[in-house]
Formats: structure tokens, sequence, C-alpha cells
């Protein structure tokens, strides 16, 4: 298992455009991806679960990884929030 800690800098925090492509990015791995915003944790596969975050601007945000590739996947998603949020 593998995690990150990432502050969102995007004045509109994760809204519909980013979120979608969050969860584009993270479909492309088989490891399981998760979300999580101080108590709540989202599927980082299901835009509807990534939505109910309501992550704004300045949250401190925790992404998971665990499974077979999550080395990549931590590594892709972590250059994903750095590039567009």
């Amino acid at each position: 298992m593998k995690t990150l800690k990432f502050t969102i800098n995007d004045s509109l925090g994760i809204h519909a455009r980013p979120a979608g492509l969050l969860v584009k990015k993270a479909s492309e791995f088989s490891s399981d991806i998760s979300v999580s915003k101080g108590d709540k944790k989202a599927d980082a596969k299901k835009i509807f679960s990534v939505m109910s975050l309501a992550v704004k601007c300045g949250d401190e945000i925790t992404v998971t990884t665990d499974g077979e590739d999550e080395n990549e996947a931590i590594n892709a998603i972590g250059d994903f929030m750095k590039e567009n949020l």
C-alpha cells in the first residue's frame, strides 16, 4: 500500500472536470485507488464518490493505492495532481 498527501491548489477545488480526469487516470490501473479528506473516503474510480468529498482549494487529501501496480499508480496520480490540481 502506498499513500500520498496533496494540498489542492486549484481555486475551484476538485470540481467536475478535474474529477472526471482523475477518475479516467485512476481507471488505467488495476490497483484499488482511494482519495480521502478528513474522515471521508472515496473510490477514485467513481466520479460521484470523488465529487462527494467536496474538496476545496487549500484542502489536504490523501491518495492511497493498493495492488499489483500500486507504485505506478501512485506516481501517475501524483503527477496528475501536480499538473491539474
